[in-house]
């Protein structure tokens, strides 16, 4: 199906929205689940550039590719052009947040400022404060609950860090600040 670029855009941009359910779903389900061997890595220091957790980026690139060739070179519409775009723009956005902003895989000196960016910044690092698959908050990646339901989510969590309360206390020094 052909649309317009009008129509291609509003496509995308749904598609993004798509990709961060899909992103929660696999990344709770999948990657704390069954690919746990390649998503543990995730979970401790790196050693060196790259980590076995990098597979899940080539596996969700190929995904991109695969209804872009279907619009551009089977000729099956524009429609699957726009939604490879919107898988790809959702892969930057998630690039951008994740690896730079809160891993740091890139340095910077961004400092979050924002409530929203704040929080899911405290929010990826109260996920990464357990060191099991099992009994972690937070999965999506765009979007995180408030950081005070996460942290009461984890009160009983199996394999839970001291990083916890490190988290817990930045939390409530950003409410703190957000209220001045």
């Amino acid at each position: 199906m052909d649309v317009t670029v009008l129509q291609g855009l509003g496509l995308a941009l749904a598609i993004v929205a798509v990709m961060e359910a899909f992103a929660y779903a696999a990344h709770r389900w999948i990657m704390h689940g069954p690919m746990w061997f390649w998503h543990a890595s995730h979970h401790r220091e790196r050693d060196g550039w790259f980590e076995r957790n990098d597979r899940f980026a080539l596996v969700f690139g190929l995904a991109s590719c695969v209804p872009i060739f279907m619009g551009t070179q089977l000729h099956l519409g524009s429609a699957w052009t726009w939604i490879g775009v919107g898988i790809i723009v959702y892969g930057m956005i998630y690039f951008l947040f994740h690896d730079v902003l809160v891993h740091r895989r890139i340095a910077h000196h961004i400092v979050p400022r924002s409530r929203y960016l704040r929080r899911i910044v405290q929010a990826h690092r109260l996920h990464h404060a357990v060191g099991t698959k099992d009994g972690t908050v937070s999965f999506g990646f765009l979007y995180a609950p408030p950081i005070p339901v996460l942290v009461a989510a984890m009160k009983h969590a199996p394999g839970l860090r001291a990083a916890t309360a490190t988290a817990s206390s930045t939390s409530q020094r950003a409410t703190a600040v957000d209220r001045a």
